[in-house]
């Protein structure tokens, strides 16, 4: 299995980003946030909102990368389980 580095990563979490085309030429981000003491996966979940589109790849990923702060912070604020 191949793991790819986290683009960030704490002691506490990682956030992996991603971004993929669409079908008019515009980028989304891809995202995948994961508690690592309990490997809980914050992000994607169902119902999770696309994340673009931006007009180009860097800008897609980097909005992956922010949202996935986002997400931390309100993580750290009041752990869900």
């Amino acid at each position: 299995m191949v793991r790819h580095k986290a683009d960030v990563s704490d002691g506490d979490f990682e956030i992996f980003a991603t971004y993929h085309g669409t079908s008019d030429g515009r980028y989304v981000g891809g995202l995948r946030v994961i508690r690592k003491s309990d490997r809980k996966i914050l992000f994607p979940f169902e119902g999770a909102p696309q994340i673009g589109p931006y007009a180009t790849p860097a800008q897609a990923r980097e909005a992956a990368v922010e949202y996935g702060r986002q997400i931390i912070a309100t993580d750290r604020a009041s752990p869900e389980t």
